[in-house]
Formats: C-alpha cells, structure tokens, sequence
C-alpha cells in the first residue's frame, strides 16, 4: 500500500458489517495492526459505568461532556497503542465518536442536530489527531430505510430510549456523510459482502480482488 495513513476506520451503525470488514482486512495484508474499539484501550471507567445500569447511565445520568471525554480519552490512548510503520484499523474513529455523541445529545438533552453537533465539536475542540481513513458504512441513503434494515438484523427487538438513539443516530451519520466528515461512504444496500469489501479495499487502497475470492 503506498502511502498507507496512520489509521484505518469503519464505521457506521449497529449491524452494517464494521467487525466483518475489519477482520477481512486484516487477513489482507500484515501492515495493519487491529486496535478494536476505545473502551478496550480504556478499560477502567467503562467497566465503572457498566457495572451498574449501563444504559441509563449513557442516556440519562452522563453529562454529554462526561460522555464525549470519555470517547475521546479512548481514542487517545488507543492511538497510542498503534506501533511504528503500522497502519492501526480502528472499529469506529473519530468520526463516529462525535456521531455517538451527537445522537446521545439529541435523545437526551432534545437538541436538534445542529445543536447536538455545535455542543460536541465544542467539547472535542481542535484536539490533533493522525492521518486517519475513515470509511462509513451505510445500509442505505435513506435514514428510515437504513435504520429498518439494521433494526431487522439485531435478531430481537430494541427496547426503551434505544430505537430513538438508533434512528437519530442515523440521521447524523447521513448528515456527516453529506458534510464530507469521512473519507468514503459505501451504501449496502441489495450488495453482496464481497462487492462491499470491493469497495472498501479501493477506498482504503489496496487492490481489488480479481479471482472472486472473499480475501
């Protein structure tokens, strides 16, 4: 891979796929280095909230400030994690932590996005961050219809404030989408994982697979 970033994220909605691709990725070349998610670089107060009722700690006793340093401490330190001359693959960036954070505020504190987003860009501010790929992963460009295809696949129904952060979740993502915050947006919808991989691999930079194989 010439030129390959410091990091490599997906991203994207429960159920589109993020997990599946990363491990695909890997395989492919010996370069990347996986880093999973913040809270496994950042074990501590994420073990302290989920002790106790996880989900009303996030939707209604955090502070949307508590929430967001809490992501972005996560981030750091997983970035520190990356070892020299490796391109570290990260199960959501930057990106999709600001997402997450946009939507909580939304459902929690009854922003609108706009407001929602201004609240978080102020909290993260301009802290540095490398060179980062990030790839979104869209079931669809329809927020209503991308929420119903993941909802489906979740197995069981979401319950309580969930559906609502999930909904509004979406329509963030389409927002950021539309306002150029990831490096590629790949729609999902009535594709194949392989064709889907495809794509990633262009994005990311490596070459396409050209004998049909899911490598």
């Amino acid at each position: 891979m010439a030129q390959a970033p410091d990091f490599v994220s997906l991203n994207g909605p429960d159920n589109v796929g993020k997990t599946t691709h990363l491990v695909r990725l890997a395989r492919r070349w010996d370069g990347f280095q996986p880093l999973g998610a913040v809270h496994e670089h950042d074990p501590e107060p994420w073990a302290r909230v989920a002790a106790g009722d996880y989900a009303r700690w996030w939707f209604e006793i955090s502070t949307t400030v508590e929430l967001t340093e809490m992501l972005l401490a996560g981030h750091a330190k997983r970035a520190a994690a990356r070892e020299a001359g490796r391109t570290g693959l990260l199960d959501r960036g930057l990106p999709m932590l600001l997402a997450v954070a946009t939507a909580t505020c939304v459902v929690k504190d009854g922003l609108t996005i706009g407001e929602a987003f201004k609240t978080v860009a102020g909290i993260a501010g301009s802290r540095a961050t490398a060179p980062e790929t990030s790839i979104l992963l869209l079931p669809s460009l329809d927020a209503e219809r991308s929420y119903a295809i993941t909802s489906t696949r979740e197995g069981r129904p979401w319950t309580g404030i969930y559906p609502a952060y999930q909904k509004t979740l979406h329509a963030v993502l389409l927002h950021q989408a539309g306002h150029g915050a990831y490096t590629a947006v790949v729609a999902c919808q009535a594709r194949s994982l392989d064709d889907i991989h495809a794509d990633v691999l262009g994005h990311v930079g490596l070459p396409r697979p050209t004998d049909g194989s899911p490598r």
